[in-house]
C-alpha cells in the first residue's frame, strides 16, 4: 500500500489537449449557465412595479436550515437536505481545489495536501454519500407517485405538450445528479484501486469502493483506462448540469432562492396593494409574481393541501401557476384568455392560504388569484350570486341585504345594555361583523358574548346601524374597489368615536381591521384589535370570568384560517378551552396545517361547484372530527364556521357532534 504524501494529481494522466479541451467545455458551460441566468432574471427586471426589497438573510436562514422544506413531510425534508448540502458540499469543494489549482500554486505554495487533503476527502466523500441517498429516497418516493406527483389536470382540460414533459423532466434532473454523483465515486474508486494509498482511507466511501473494485481483479492499467473514461464522463454531465440550470427544472435552484428572498412575510395577513383593476395580461404581472411562476418546482404541496382541489372544484394552485408560466415562457401577451386561466377555477380559491403557508419556495398563489380575480370583477366575469352581493354590500352596507337596524336587533333580547360606541367613549369597541350580527345561528353566539362580558364589568361598546362590513371577504372576492369605499367610510366612522380597543369575533373583519385598515389610513395600531377568543382567555386569567361549572367532555378544535394560519393565534382559544374544563382533542390536521370550512374568499356566498361524488371540505372536516373517539364538542370561534358546520353536520347525519361556538361554550362553563 502506498505510504506518499497525501494529496493527488489534479489532471493525473490526461494529455494536454485533453487538458485543454476541458477548460473550453467548462467556458461553454458557464457561458450557456450565464446566458440561461440573464435570460431568465432579465424579464422580473424589465418590470420593476411591485419589485420588492431582497431579505437575503431571511432567504440564507430558510434555505440552509430547509426549515420550510422539512415542515410536515420529515423523511422528504431529510432527503431534501442531503441532495442539497451534498451537492453544495461538491461543489464548493470543487471550488476550493479551483483555487489551489490556479491561484495558490502559480504563487508557489498549496494547502491541498496532508491534513488538509484528509479532511477535505472525508468531507466530500460523506456528503457525496448523502447526496446519493437523498436522491435515492426522492426517486423511490417519485415511483410510487402520490397526490403531489400526479399531475394531471384536475380540470378536465386536454393536458399541454410542456405538461406532458413534467414527469419526464423530474425524472432527468434526479437520474443526472445521479449519475454526477455516482460517477465522481466511480472515478474515486478506481483511482484508488491503482495503488491503493493508506492515506486514502480518509475518503471511506470510494476507498471501500475501491478495494471492492480490486477484489474483482480490476487494477493496473485496466484500472486507469476505466478511470479515464469515467473522468470525462462525470466531467461532461457535470457540465451539462450546470449548463442546464437556467432552462430546466434545475432552474428551481436559482429561483427558488430568489423567491423566498422576494416574499412578503405578511402576504397572508395582508393582500398586495396592487392596482385595482388587477391582472388582466402577463404583462400585469409583478416582478416578484413573475419570479413566483418560475420559482415553483412543482413539488406538488399546495394541490395536496388545497381544499378546492380535495373537494373536487377545477382549481390547483400548481396547476394555475404551472400555467402561468408556460405562458410567460413561451411569451404569450396580451389579455388572458379563459383557455389559460379559466374564470370557475379562480372563483374556486377560499383564500385559506394553506398554498402559500406550505411553499417552499415562497409562491404567493393566493395573491396572485386575487389579482385575477381583480381583473374579472373588473370586466363583469362573476358569479351571479356574488355580483348580488357585492350590490347588497353597496347598497346597504351588509352581505345580507338588510336594513343597518337589524344589525342589533338581538341586542334587544338581551337583559342588558350595549352602549352606543358613536355617542358614548368607551374602553372596547366591538366591530361586530355581518355573520355574528346577522345570521340567527350566530345571534344567539354573539348573546352569549355580550352576556360574559357584561359579567367580567368590561366597557364595551358598539356602532348600531353605524356599522358596515369591514370587507375582508369582498376584497378577497376582487372586488376591491368596493372594498377601498368600505374601509374610508368605516375609517371615518371609527375616527369619530373615543376607543383603546376594537374587538371582533370574526376572525375575518379582526385580520383586516389589524392588517390592512392601518395601511390604509386608520389611526389605530394593529395591536389595537383583538379577537374575542383572546380577550376571554385574558378575562379567565385575570379572574374577571370564574368556571363554576366545568364542563367535562372530549372536545376537538377546528383553528380558523384566517384566525390561525394568517394570524397565528392557536394557543389562546386551546387554552380557554381547556380553562372551560373540556379534555381537548386535536384533530388530525391542526394549527397551521388546518383544513379550510370552505366559506373564505367569497365562496361562502356562492354556490358549491363540486364534482359530482365529492365531499365538500365542511364535509370532509366534519368527518374527520367523526373519527375522535368519544368526541362530544366541535368547537369553532368563527361565525362563518357556525354556518359552515351546522350544515355539514345535519347534512352527513352526524347530530351526535355538538358544534359550539367559543363563547356559548364559554357562558355554559361560567354559569353567567
Amino acid at each position: 500500500m502506498n505510504q506518499a504524501t497525501p494529496t493527488r494529481t489534479l489532471f493525473q494522466s490526461m494529455a494536454g489537449w485533453e487538458v485543454g479541451l476541458f477548460y473550453a467545455i467548462s467556458l461553454v458551460s458557464v457561458a450557456v449557465f450565464l446566458w440561461g441566468a440573464y435570460r431568465l432574471f432579465a424579464r422580473y427586471q424589465f418590470n420593476v412595479r411591485g419589485l420588492r426589497r431582497l431579505h437575503v438573510g431571511r432567504m440564507l436562514r430558510v434555505v440552509l436550515t430547509h426549515s420550510w422544506i422539512g415542515r410536515r413531510s420529515g423523511v422528504v425534508g431529510l432527503a431534501h437536505a442531503g441532495v442539497f448540502y451534498g451537492f453544495l458540499v461538491l461543489f464548493l469543494g470543487t471550488s476550493i481545489l479551483t483555487v489551489d489549482e490556479h491561484v495558490a500554486q502559480p504563487m508557489g505554495w498549496s494547502f491541498w495536501h496532508d491534513g488538509f487533503y484528509r479532511g477535505y476527502s472525508l468531507f466530500l466523500d460523506l456528503f457525496g454519500f448523502a447526496m446519493l441517498i437523498g436522491l435515492a429516497v426522492l426517486g423511490v418516493r417519485r415511483f410510487r407517485g402520490g397526490i403531489r406527483l400526479d399531475y394531471t389536470r384536475v380540470d378536465g382540460r386536454e393536458e399541454s405538450t410542456a405538461r406532458t414533459r413534467y414527469s419526464a423532466d423530474d425524472w432527468v434532473f434526479l437520474w443526472s445528479l445521479m449519475i454526477i454523483g455516482a460517477t465522481g465515486f466511480l472515478l474515486e474508486a478506481l483511482r484508488i484501486a491503482i495503488d491503493r494509498p493508506s492515506f486514502e482511507v480518509w475518503s471511506p466511501i470510494g476507498f471501500s469502493a475501491g478495494t471492492a473494485i480490486q477484489a474483482l481483479g480490476i487494477q493496473g492499467v485496466v484500472a486507469d483506462v476505466l478511470r479515464h473514461g469515467a473522468w470525462w464522463v462525470h466531467a461532461l454531465a457535470a457540465f451539462a448540469f450546470i449548463a442546464a440550470i437556467p432552462w430546466t427544472k434545475a432552474m428551481h435552484m436559482l429561483t427558488g432562492p430568489a423567491g423566498v428572498a422576494a416574499r412578503d412575510k405578511d402576504v397572508s395577513r395582508r393582500l398586495p396593494d396592487e392596482p385595482e383593476s388587477g391582472y388582466a395580461s402577463l404583462s400585469d404581472l409583478t416582478a416578484t409574481h413573475r419570479l413566483d411562476l418560475d420559482a415553483c418546482a412543482k413539488c406538488g404541496r399546495c394541490h395536496e393541501v388545497c381544499p378546492a382541489r380535495a373537494s373536487g372544484m377545477p382549481l390547483s394552485p400548481r396547476d394555475l401557476v404551472l400555467d402561468l408560466r408556460e405562458a410567460q415562457s413561451a411569451g404569450v401577451s396580451g389579455a388572458l384568455s379563459p383557455d389559460l386561466v379559466a374564470p370557475e377555477a379562480l372563483w374556486s380559491c377560499m383564500q385559506c392560504n394553506a398554498c402559500v403557508d406550505v411553499c417552499p419556495v415562497g409562491v404567493e398563489h393566493v395573491p396572485i388569484i386575487n389579482a385575477l380575480r381583480r381583473a374579472l370583477v373588473e370586466t363583469g366575469d362573476v358569479d351571479p350570486s356574488l355580483q348580488s352581493v357585492f350590490q347588497m354590500v353597496q347598497n346597504t352596507g351588509n352581505s345580507f341585504g338588510h336594513s343597518a337596524r337589524k344589525r342589533t336587533r338581538w341586542i334587544k333580547e338581551l337583559d342588558i345594555e350595549l352602549p352606543d360606541a358613536r355617542a358614548t367613549p368607551v374602553d372596547i369597541l366591538w366591530y361586530l361583523g355581518d355573520f355574528a350580527s346577522l345570521d340567527a345561528r350566530n345571534q344567539l353566539n354573539s348573546q352569549a358574548l355580550a352576556r360574559l362580558l357584561h359579567r367580567a364589568g368590561v366597557d364595551v361598546g358598539v356602532l348600531y346601524e353605524g356599522e358596515r362590513t369591514a370587507g375582508n371577504d369582498i376584497r378577497r372576492a376582487g372586488e376591491e374597489g368596493l372594498f377601498r369605499s368600505l374601509v374610508a367610510d368605516n375609517i371615518a366612522t371609527l375616527g369619530e368615536c373615543d376607543y383603546s380597543r376594537i374587538l371582533t369575533s370574526d376572525p375575518h373583519t379582526y385580520n383586516t381591521l389589524r392588517n390592512e385598515y392601518p395601511r390604509l389610513g386608520a389611526s389605530w395600531a394593529p395591536e389595537q384589535v383583538v379577537h374575542h377568543s383572546v380577550l376571554l382567555v385574558d378575562l379567565l386569567r385575570a379572574g374577571r370570568l370564574t368556571v363554576t361549572k366545568p364542563l367535562g367532555g372530549r372536545g376537538t378544535y377546528h383553528d380558523p384560517c384566517t384566525l390561525g394560519r394568517l394570524n397565528g393565534i392557536f394557543d389562546q382559544p386551546r387554552e380557554l378551552i381547556e380553562r372551560l374544563g373540556v379534555e381537548l382533542v386535536e384533530m388530525p390536521r391542526n394549527r397551521s396545517n388546518s383544513f379550510c370550512c370552505g366559506a373564505g374568499g367569497g365562496r361562502i356566498w356562492m354556490a358549491d361547484t363540486a364534482a359530482p361524488g365529492s365531499a365538500r371540505p365542511s364535509d370532509q372536516r366534519i368527518s374527520e372530527a367523526g373519527e375522535i373517539p368519544g368526541l362530544e364538542y366541535f368547537i369553532v370561534a368563527c361565525p362563518k364556521d357556525v354556518v359552515m358546520y351546522d350544515d355539514a353536520i345535519r347534512t352527513s347525519g352526524r347530530e351526535d357532534i355538538t358544534l359550539k361556538e367559543i363563547s356559548q361554550l364559554t357562558l355554559d362553563a361560567c354559569d353567567v
